[in-house]
């Protein structure tokens, strides 16, 4: 339309614009609304969110629940598998084991002449040395504190 009309004779395409989007706006109804899948998907994630919010309270039981499990795990040897009475910390990666766990390991790879690899799992630590190992009083603080409750 517009490049048939003259220069002077240009029309307000704001109100053009405004007058189209009238129109196809009045197409939409409120049931095409309904069953488009944005709006659904929208209204889906709404409706576990206020489910969430609802449980709020059994979500804060699961959040300390999970932290004094975190706390426990941390607790236990990468080599025994249970609970450090004398958790020592390697000073080279900073991996914690029960101490007479990793220096009987030590001990044997030493008569085998072989390096002793940290056994925390993904450590790339492969010289681990009895000078490297020094008392965690912190954490042994910790876990008898633990044991005490």
């Amino acid at each position: 339309q517009i490049k048939r009309e003259k220069p002077e004779n240009i029309p307000d395409l704001k109100y053009l614009v405004k007058e189209k989007f009238a129109a196809l706006e009045s197409n939409n109804s409120d049931s095409d609304l309904q069953r488009n899948e944005k709006y659904i998907y929208f209204k889906d994630q709404l409706k576990e969110m206020r489910k969430q919010y609802n449980d709020n309270e059994a979500i804060e039981q699961i959040d300390e629940d999970i932290a004094v499990t975190q706390s426990q795990m941390n607790f236990i040897c990468p080599i025994t598998q249970v609970e450090m009475k004398r958790p020592v910390r390697n000073k080279v990666c900073g991996h914690i084991y029960e101490e007479d766990a990793i220096l009987e390991i030590i001990q044997g790879r030493k008569q085998q002449k072989k390096k002793v690899r940290c056994p925390k799992i993904g450590c790339s630590h492969a010289d681990v040395k009895e000078s490297d190992l020094v008392p965690d009083e912190a954490l042994k603080r910790a876990i008898d504190s633990q044991n005490k409750q």
